[in-house]
This record gives C-alpha cells, sequence and structure tokens, in this order.
C-alpha cells in the first residue's frame, strides 16, 4: 500500500534532528555534500570514463595487431620480431604459452566501470576468447587470447588500460567534505553555546535559583534576545520586590486590627458568642495566611540540597497529629536541590489534603527512569473524578460534589503546590490512587 505524501513529509519530519546545532549542521553539510558528490559523479561519467575508453580502446587495437601478426606469420622468428616491437613501441610484454587453455574463473575490480571498458573494447577488437585480470598485478593488467596452439599473454602497463589519477580526484574531494565539515562544525557549535547559555539563564531564572553572572554573546539576534531577556528578568525581580513590599505592609495592617480583636474577647466574659467569634477570627487568620502565601509563592527563598525523606517525614507529623495512618517510603540518600519551605508547604498542602479526605496515607519518593524525583502521595479516600483533575489546581476552586469540604480552606492548597513544583521547574498530576483515593505525584527535574 503507498504512502500518502502527508505520511512520507511526517516521517521525514520525525527523522530529522531535533537540536538547533543538528539542524544548522545538516542545512550546510547537505548542500557541500550533494555538490561532492554530483561534482565526482560528473566528473567520472563525463571525464573519467571517457579517457578510460579511448585508453582501452587504444590498447585493445596494439593487441588485436599483435594477435592478427602473429596468427599471419607464428614462426618462432617473426613472434620474437613482433615481440620485441611490442615492447619497444607498445609497452607490451607479449609471451606465447604453447599448450594452455584461457583461466575460466576472472576476479572482478572493486570498482566496476574498469572492467566494464577493458571488455567492452577487447570485444569489439578480437574475434578470438580473450580473458583479462586487472586486480593481480599493482602496475600491470594481464591480457590472455587464445590463439592457434595455445594462448598468447600479454602484460600492459595499467596506465595503458584506464586513468589512473582517478582516485586522487576522489580523495581530493573526499579531504575537502572533511575540511569542509569540521569548519561547519565549529562554526555552528560557537553559535550555538550562545543560544545553549541563554536557555541556562532562563531556565535557572524561571526555577527561582540565584542570578547568575550573564554577559550576551554570539550572533547579533542572540545577542538581542540575550539583552531583551536580562531586561525582562530586572523588570520581574523589580515587580517581586514591589509586591513583597506591599505583602509585608497588607500583612502588618491585617493583623494589627485582629490581634486587638483577640484581645479584646480574651479580656471579655466567656460565652457562647465570644467562642463563636474567637473561631471566626482564627478562620480568618487562616484565611489570611493562605492568601499570602498564595500571592507571596515563596519566590525569595534559596536553593539547597535536601534528603527529601527528612522532609518528608516533617511533613507527615502534621497529618499523624491529624488521625491519618501514615506510611513513608524514601531512600535516606535520596536529596535533591530545592527552596526547602516552600516545598515543604506544597507537600504539606498534599498530604494534609489527603488525610483531611482520608484515613490512611501513603508518602514515597523515588527516582523514575526518565530522571529527577518523584514523590508520590496516595489516599484512600472519595477521590476526585477524572474530567476535574485540572479544576481542582485553580485557584479558589472548592470541589464540593467530589470531595469533603474543608471548611479551613479557601480553596489554594493545590494551586500553591503546582506553583510552587512549576517553580522548581517540574509540575504536579493527579490519578486514580491504588488505595481507591486520589494520587498526587510531585514531578521535580534533577
Amino acid at each position: 500500500m503507498a504512502r500518502s505524501p502527508r505520511v512520507i513529509g511526517r516521517w521525514i519530519k520525525r527523522q530529522m534532528p531535533k537540536t538547533l546545532f543538528g539542524r544548522s549542521l545538516l542545512i550546510i553539510v547537505l548542500p557541500v555534500a550533494i555538490m561532492q558528490i554530483a561534482v565526482t559523479y560528473v566528473f567520472f561519467d563525463a571525464h573519467w570514463q571517457t579517457v578510460t575508453s579511448r585508453l582501452s580502446e587504444g590498447l585493445a587495437g596494439d593487441i588485436a595487431w599483435a594477435v592478427e601478426s602473429y596468427q599471419e606469420d607464428p614462426s618462432a622468428a617473426a613472434f620474437a620480431k613482433l615481440s620485441q616491437r611490442a615492447e619497444d613501441s607498445m609497452g607490451l610484454s607479449i609471451a606465447l604459452q604453447p599448450g594452455r587453455h584461457l583461466p575460466k574463473a576472472r576476479h572482478e575490480s572493486l570498482f566496476a566501470p574498469i572492467d566494464q571498458s577493458m571488455q567492452k573494447a577487447l570485444g569489439e577488437r578480437l574475434d578470438q576468447p580473450f580473458w583479462f585480470d586487472t586486480t593481480r598485478y599493482p602496475a600491470y593488467v594481464d591480457i590472455r587470447v587464445a590463439v592457434k596452439g595455445g594462448v598468447m599473454r600479454i602484460l600492459a602497463p595499467r596506465d595503458r588500460a584506464f586513468a589512473t589519477q582517478g582516485h586522487i580526484f576522489v580523495l581530493w574531494m573526499t579531504v575537502a567534505t572533511v575540511l569542509l565539515t569540521a569548519l561547519s562544525i565549529l562554526f555552528i557549535r560557537n553559535q550555538v553555546r550562545a543560544i545553549e547559555r541563554l536557555a541556562n539563564a532562563a531556565e535557572a531564572f524561571g526555577r527561582g535559583g540565584e542570578a547568575q553572572k550573564f554577559k550576551p554573546h554570539g550572533a547579533k539576534e542572540v545577542r538581542r534576545a540575550a539583552y531583551a531577556f536580562l531586561d525582562m528578568r530586572e523588570r520581574i525581580q523589580r515587580h517581586i520586590e514591589q509586591r513583597t513590599t506591599l505583602l509585608a505592609s497588607v500583612s502588618h495592617d491585617l493583623r494589627t486590627p485582629l490581634t486587638r480583636l483577640k484581645l479584646a474577647l480574651a479580656l471579655s466574659e466567656p460565652s457562647k458568642r465570644n467562642e463563636a467569634m474567637k473561631a471566626d477570627l482564627a478562620e480568618m487568620e487562616h484565611m489570611i495566611d493562605e492568601y499570602l502565601a498564595f500571592a507571596r509563592g515563596e519566590g525569595g527563598e534559596a536553593v539547597e540540597t535536601v534528603r527529601l525523606r527528612d522532609l518528608l517525614e516533617q511533613v507527615s507529623e502534621g497529618a499523624l497529629r491529624a488521625g491519618a495512618q501514615v506510611s513513608l517510603d524514601a531512600d535516606a540518600a535520596l536529596t535533591a536541590e530545592v527552596r526547602p519551605n516552600a516545598l515543604k508547604r506544597a507537600l504539606s498542602n498534599l498530604v494534609m489534603n489527603a488525610a483531611v479526605h482520608g484515613e490512611r496515607v501513603e508518602v514515597a519518593a523515588h527516582v523514575p527512569p526518565q530522571g529527577g524525583v518523584e514523590i508520590v502521595v496516595d489516599d484512600d479516600g472519595p477521590g476526585i473524578p477524572e474530567a476535574q483533575y485540572e479544576e481542582a489546581f485553580k485557584a479558589f476552586g472548592r470541589l464540593d460534589e467530589a470531595r469533603n469540604q474543608n471548611t479551613k480552606g479557601v480553596g489554594l492548597g493545590l494551586a500553591i503546590a503546582r506553583d510552587v513544583a512549576r517553580g522548581h521547574g517540574g509540575d504536579i498530576t493527579l490519578a486514580r490512587s491504588p488505595l481507591g483515593g486520589l494520587r498526587a505525584v510531585v514531578r521535580l527535574p534533577g
């Protein structure tokens, strides 16, 4: 069944290099290679084969003359005179082998046009059976012709049969191709390195790491992109600083009246109304903490290398205090470069969410085949319908139909967790847990 052009096009696209270095190298080297192949083909087709054919025809004519002269006068004296004349004038070494027969087998040359040219020339000039070998002697061609009473053997210089300089041309073309390819690799690699450094700087900044010393270099367009990235990074950092200052002011302004209200209630006479007001104030304080944590994003924290098991043990303590059965499976030597407080907050949201909606919680950390680190949190709660997995990550989202509503929550737990994971260059996905509830998988880069 023939493939459609669209299918072939997609197949070719999949075979193309995926990196800029590979594609640039292909753009430069492929035309050079095509040009070299075309020039080599034209040379051999229009020049080398023509010259070889003429040389072979000339040699075949001399051999035909020698055979005809011998057949006209097969005496020993005439053959001696013929052999001497061929040696002096044509460079041919002729010997008569009485009682011999032509060989049955012949070694084929690795370069087929040589044998084809010789076969054609001898076939056109000789009526007698013949045999030749272009591979036995490096400097000669062995030709044998059946004559009356035996075989006439002729050793002809190789350069009389075909052009011997063709391989030198091919060698020069190959050397030129290798040199051009090497220069292309050096040039392209130098240009791609500038883009790789820009990508590394952008990735490090996206993960919230420390600002590295990055100096734009490379082609004009690459430097322009690098300067645009530096300007963008400065604007984002100024925005983060301004937002941090604003949040600090808002936090102070909101907590001051809450503290006064809590103090007034503590000094007032105990009553059911006072207890209800205290609960409302506690909930308001919890909501303020959630809002500020979501807006702050823990962006200013430094990246550190931490042992994941120690971090998960701290996170699991809260779920144990909430009454859940928590099991932990993580290698003590497993580490990751993260912002500890931010990741701890994200994992606490996941584990506490599992503890609130289920009785059994399993937490595990391992290294997947694709690299990096995976942290898996399973629970045996009611779970979430698959169609609402992405909806659960939206800020202030509440999935009352699938999960029991957390009266202290404001719908930011999963949103904060995913924001932290993506801030580390990873992500969080949801799935059905083997325990029957919800599985949250935190993937962090290596």
